[in-house]
């Protein structure tokens, strides 16, 4: 079945996680790549970045991480810190706390986030 694009004969046009990374020394940085109901995908680049113990991240929705560039750990409530490299990826349940409990100082770290629901 073609597609609307394909019906209309328009290219959509192709972007790169890679590039144009924003400076995140100071703070994450997140940013959306598509949005539709149920299903949200943001890219996000950190710099030596951790989550503060007393403010844990926590979403209603899962969400499935996937490290593209750089190192990190991450610890989901309930189970031990798990050491990230590019290309390791995992699912964060839905209404789970969860820390990063590192990425890397010298350069960014690049993640690709997936929410569902």
């Amino acid at each position: 079945m073609a597609s609307k694009a394909d019906e209309k004969g328009v290219v959509p046009p192709v972007a790169n996680l890679f590039a144009d990374l924003p400076d995140a020394r100071t703070s994450e940085v997140f940013s959306a790549v598509l949005a539709r109901p149920g299903l949200r995908i943001e890219r996000i680049v950190s710099h030596g970045q951790t989550t503060p113990e007393d403010a844990p991240f926590v979403q209603v929705e899962d969400e499935w991480v996937l490290l593209l560039r750089g190192s990190a750990g991450i610890r989901i409530e309930g189970s031990g810190e798990v050491a990230l490299k590019p290309g390791d990826h995992l699912l964060i349940p839905g209404g789970k706390r969860h820390w990063v409990t590192r990425t890397a100082p010298d350069a960014p770290t690049l993640w690709l986030a997936i929410h569902l629901g």
